[in-house]
């Protein structure tokens, strides 16, 4: 008698859990549908989630004064764009997850890591790459203070600490020792060479002031 009594028990419970779930379920879903103005939009947004791009595209990027077109998939990064479509090789790729700076480019005067930049996503924005700093191969201050200043060694790292020295410089004409630091802590030199690098960003700042 007791074992049939808790088997009926059992089955009640069982019943009453699944309607509460699909109670709960349903009521979501009402809230979703009926959802009106800014939270409904919001909710629309959950639940279909943000349109995607699927297959090349077809954008332009303004680099170092000149447009470039290219067609790419929406997953390219700028990094990609740069070096494997455009043969901008001095952005380095290094550890592809915006860790060490050798991609280090500036977007409207900013530094920025091409690693993790969408090429999709730049837009209309002026891209400066370390071949923008050398038109016709003539180096510009900054440049010829890293080689004055013997600020590299095996020279992998080095156009990632010039873009951020650049950067730094065009924002800061009179940083302090310890805002140079700051301005390249983004960036790796497995070498070494810190003291110089920052040598050559001091130079190169005390030079254009003068």
């Amino acid at each position: 008698m007791n074992e049939h009594k808790n088997d009926n028990e059992e089955a009640q419970s069982a019943v009453s859990r699944r309607g509460f779930l699909k109670g709960i379920g349903g009521g979501f879903i009402g809230s979703a549908a009926v959802g009106t103005g800014l939270l409904g939009e919001q909710a629309a947004a959950a639940v279909t989630g943000p349109p995607t791009m699927s297959g090349p595209q077809r954008i332009t990027l303004h680099i170092n004064g000149t447009q470039r077109q290219l067609d790419v998939e929406p997953r390219t990064t700028l990094l990609e764009a740069l070096r494997d479509r455009l043969q901008l090789t001095g952005s380095k790729e290094v550890c592809d997850r915006g860790q060490c700076g050798a991609c280090t480019v500036l977007i409207d005067g900013v530094a920025v890591l091409a690693c993790m930049t969408l090429a999709a996503d730049v837009g209309q924005r002026e891209v400066t790459t370390v071949e923008g700093l050398a038109p016709e191969g003539q180096m510009n201050d900054l440049q010829q203070a890293f080689v004055a200043q013997d600020a590299l060694m095996c020279g992998f790292c080095t156009p990632g600490f010039v873009m951020a020295g650049e950067a730094l410089l065009r924002t800061n004409p009179t940083p302090t020792a310890g805002e140079i630091r700051m301005g390249v802590s983004g960036n790796v030199c497995r070498c070494g060479t810190y003291p110089k690098v920052f040598e050559a960003i001091e130079v190169t700042a005390k030079k254009r002031r003068s």
